[in-house]
């Protein structure tokens, strides 16, 4: 079990809307605009975060939201949005990737500020010269008396407590009746399918559910939540999985959205999620939401790829996850894990640090830090939860164990220390100190007659690692189907110190990506990674692959990998 959850220091709320001109050349567009103002404050600073909603008609061309700091406030920092300040005012003008601002639409701002004395609440507000005070204008009187307030899609500011420490702890988890029917079609199936697993909301039609598809079952959202209900289970596990531009590396997981599709990945996949997640009928139930898998981390290590940079030149991964964050963050039996890669992605130091910048970005641009519940590592992945027979400080006749190959000089050989290494790290950066993680444990089991049962006597760096290491794969950067793999540990609750619990967020038996290219209305690509006459890139050394042949589509069920994991599990089935 990790540390309780803190508190943000202080914080106050303004809500408002205002009624106006939005820009000199709309002057017949109906206005109105809502701020929601917090801060996180210390005895001579504060985090502020700052949630506008343009409740008018779209703005186009771009916007710009005013105030003024009340004392001496003074902005140092600021982020999703160009911060300038002259004496007590405050002009917030749009990026140039955000010039547009849909009805409806949210932009979460975000800054760093000293100050002396009191810290108070900025009276009001204005966006391009209408004073927000929370409805729409001449066209909208705003809320009646009878009016129920927000709706289930705009759940106003992010919670200030009454959620679990560990939403793993003490309750039974979700079974996907979907996933355990074909578990159970296996020989041998039965041993695993009472596992909890999670459900991957892998495109807009999934939120209602999907009949036919080759990748996704046809519960959609609402049944798995009646499901679990019927069940008795006590938590659930989406994975929200649609980012503009997906995956932008790896073309096996590219998705429906293009690179400009934020908009719709806002009010046609995160919105309607939050709106179901948020029935009062679905109260008793943690939802635990997985936050786009292997986003963040391409903008760090990924750029040399053109829709990478596009992505992080255009905000898309950074804005979407922010949204994401909000709307599913302010409901009160929700909880965010956002994606943290692998050690083997972002152990170096030249990526670690940066990588968590990004996320404290991104959670920044939610609104509040605290709408991040914890970080989960090594989803669809493989890499080994401890390497028992050597450590990151070994050596060999006096060579470092970071200097052999696979190793590759990175600062750790597990998934269990980087987890541990990488959630003190985030804490120190500005997270808050009671974030949890979680670790995929679905496939790095590493079992079976390949498994080494000691360090080995070799005498040379290489020899060495390579005779000690459990992950059998030819290379740390190889992640498609690997041949040899293995289930790992079960999922369990509060299993080490700072980590929530070992889960199964991948499926197992679930495809990682076509062995050759497949045709499909799913949006999804070939990636030579999957296959298995590939020799390889820069990003695995130009191995090969170690993919298994056959494979179908990501998502679709693969019987071959399911029956190889169950044969190689570590622990070993009974």
């Amino acid at each position: 079990m990790h540390l309780p959850r803190v508190v943000a220091a202080a914080a106050t709320a303004v809500l408002a809307t205002g009624v106006g001109l939005v820009a000199a050349n709309e002057a017949s567009a109906a206005a109105g605009c809502r701020v929601v103002y917090t801060v996180n404050q210390w005895s001579t600073g504060f985090t502020g975060s700052v949630a506008l909603t343009n409740l008018g008609d779209p703005i186009t061309n771009g916007w710009r939201l005013e105030w003024n700091f009340a004392g001496n406030q003074r902005i140092t920092q600021g982020w999703s949005g160009t911060f300038a300040q002259s004496g007590q005012h405050v002009t917030v003008t749009n990026p140039s990737w955000g010039a547009s601002l849909p009805t409806n639409g949210s932009v979460n701002l975000g800054f760093n500020a000293d100050y002396s004395g009191t810290n108070a609440t900025p009276a009001s507000f204005t966006l391009n010269g209408t004073v927000c005070t929370g409805s729409a204008g001449p066209t909208d009187p705003g809320p009646s008396p009878s009016d129920p307030g927000p709706s289930p899609s705009d759940p106003g500011p992010p919670p200030t407590g009454n959620k679990v420490d560990n939403p793993y702890s003490g309750v039974q988890g979700y079974r996907n009746p979907e996933w355990q029917a074909k578990a159970n079609a296996e020989p041998g199936g039965s041993r695993v399918s009472n596992n909890p697993t999670a459900v991957w909301l892998d495109r807009i039609a999934a939120i209602e559910g999907t009949d036919g598809s080759s990748s996704n079952g046809s519960m959609g959202v609402r049944d798995h939540l009646d499901q679990a209900l019927a069940q008795g289970a006590g938590y659930i596990q989406f994975v929200i999985y649609n980012l503009p531009g997906r995956d932008c590396s790896a073309l096996a997981s590219n998705g429906e959205l293009g690179v400009n599709d934020l908009p719709r990945y806002k009010a046609e996949y995160i919105d309607p999620i939050a709106a179901i997640q948020a029935d009062s009928k679905y109260a008793s139930l943690r939802i635990i939401n997985i936050i786009e898998i292997d986003s963040l981390p391409n903008l760090t290590t990924n750029t040399n790829v053109a829709t990478c940079a596009t992505m992080k030149a255009n905000g898309g991964y950074v804005q979407g996850v922010g949204y994401a964050l909000n709307k599913l963050g302010a409901l009160g039996n929700t909880y965010n894990y956002v994606d943290a890669a692998h050690h083997g992605w972002i152990g170096w130091d030249s990526n670690f640090n940066p990588t968590a910048q990004v996320m404290l970005e991104a959670a920044r641009a939610s609104g509040s830090v605290n709408n991040v519940h914890g970080f989960i590592t090594n989803t669809a992945n493989y890499s080994a939860l401890t390497e028992p027979y050597f450590t990151i400080s070994s050596s060999v006749n006096g060579t470092s164990v970071r200097q052999s190959k696979w190793v590759d000089w990175n600062q750790y050989v597990d998934e269990q220390s980087f987890a541990q290494a990488f959630r003190t790290h985030l804490v120190s950066i500005g997270f808050n100190s009671g974030i949890g993680m979680l670790i995929d444990t679905s496939r790095n089991g590493w079992g079976g007659s390949a498994r080494p049962t000691g360090p080995s006597t070799a005498t040379t760096v290489d020899a060495f690692v390579n005779g000690s290491r459990i992950d059998r794969r030819i290379h740390p950067g190889n992640w498609c189907n690997q041949s040899g793999a293995g289930l790992g540990e079960r999922p369990r609750s509060a299993p080490a110190s700072g980590i929530d619990a070992y889960v199964w967020v991948k499926p197992p038996g679930e495809s990682d990506g076509s062995s050759t290219l497949i045709p499909n209305d799913e949006g999804k690509g070939f990636d030579r990674m999957c296959d298995p006459t590939y020799t390889g890139n820069e990003r695995n050394g130009n191995n090969l692959t170690g993919a298994l042949s056959g494979a179908p589509i990501s998502g679709a069920w693969f019987s071959a990998q399911f029956r190889e994991l169950m044969a190689n599990a570590y622990p070993p089935l009974s």
